[in-house]
């Protein structure tokens, strides 16, 4: 069970408590099989040609340094995280959640996880770039931590700007 840094309950205890699913939901890595799921649902969360397509996601996934975490609510999968790392920097390529399971702690749930695994590696700090007319999104990164560096002009589909995001991390805590 993964412990949220905010509360001292898990955070898979606090995302039963938000919603009315049976189950709470189950982080585990992505493996092959998960391709197509994973696909469906960058599909269904983004815009034609912001999602990725099949092989661009595929290379993703196959980057030496990825970490993949799916999340799953009664046994479907809900949700994903995909970044890479390099030394002590890392790139988070996307959060996905299906809508029915947004605003419920899911996508908090999976960032935790990932931003964990990260810092295990030595990571020290994550960036990513979100568009600048998603106020959802961009109200989510700053309440994770994430501050902008900047502004990335046409950054999506040649016309929508981005902000370049970035957090720090701590080394994780000696047990």
């Amino acid at each position: 069970m993964t412990w949220n840094r905010i509360s001292s309950r898990p955070a898979a205890v606090r995302f039963a408590a938000l919603q009315w699913h049976p189950m709470p939901p189950r982080l585990r890595p992505c493996v092959p099989t998960d391709v197509p799921a994973l696909f469906r649902i960058d599909q269904a969360c983004f815009a034609r040609g912001i999602a990725y397509s099949r092989s661009v996601l595929r290379w993703f996934l196959s980057l030496p340094r990825a970490v993949c975490l799916v999340a799953e609510v009664d046994e479907a999968v809900a949700g994903f995280i995909l970044a890479s790392s390099e030394a002590d920097k890392a790139h988070l390529i996307t959060l996905d959640v299906l809508a029915p399971y947004r605003r419920q702690g899911l996508g908090t749930l999976l960032l935790d996880a990932v931003e964990t695994a990260l810092a295990a590696r030595g990571v020290r700090a994550v960036e990513l770039e979100t568009a600048t007319n998603n106020q959802a999104a961009i109200a989510f990164w700053q309440k994770h931590g994430y501050r902008t560096l900047g502004v990335l002009p046409r950054y999506y589909l040649g016309r929508i700007d981005a902000y370049s995001m970035r957090k720090p991390l701590s080394a994780p805590r000696e047990t």
